[in-house]
């Protein structure tokens, strides 16, 4: 009985460690980066398993030049560091609009339209996250994107996108 004092404490202790190292089941917030002109995304992620997560970014871009949204989804997988310090990469697409203003021409010439319309990409993720004490996740991403089809800004284009990440965890 006097050794199991100790190792059920110790288990215990343990216990409340490895639970203070879990990954929050919904965060909220905002993904502040280049991303290919659209600047700020409105970013959620929701826990699917212990290590697996799904995370969803919606861009928006309303300018003179253009107007133009961008969705992408990503499956993350969520690997520990130490401390509160977690890394994290995956992988996914994602589908966006664009439309574009007409440009000026010259005084001799009728005014040009660029092309727009609907594009479609592919996505990888790979970063850096600290999940503070408070419902707060600080992260670091890198995020090549790959045009697929759509107008020539996207199609075929390749983007290499990085961004800090702002979330409140529930």
């Amino acid at each position: 009985m006097k050794i199991l004092n100790p190792v059920l404490l110790i288990t215990f202790f343990f216990t409340i460690t490895i639970s203070a190292q879990e990954i929050s089941d919904n965060a909220l917030g905002l993904r502040l980066g280049d991303s290919d002109g659209f600047g700020a995304e409105i970013s959620y992620q929701r826990l699917l398993s212990r290590y697996h997560r799904l995370e969803l970014n919606l861009g928006w871009r309303d300018s003179r030049e253009y107007d133009a949204f961008k969705v992408t989804g990503l499956y993350e997988w969520v690997r520990h560091i130490d401390g509160n310090f977690n890394w994290f990469y995956g992988a996914g697409a994602g589908f966006g609009s664009a439309s574009f203003e007409p440009v000026p021409g010259n005084g001799t010439t009728e005014p040009f339209t660029p092309d727009g319309g609907f594009f479609a990409l592919v996505a990888g993720n790979v970063g850096i996250e600290y999940n503070f004490d408070i419902p707060l996740l600080l992260s670091l991403d890198i995020r090549p994107e790959l045009g697929l089809i759509g107008y020539d800004d996207f199609s075929d284009n390749f983007d290499f996108d990085i961004a800090l990440g702002i979330r409140y965890q529930f």
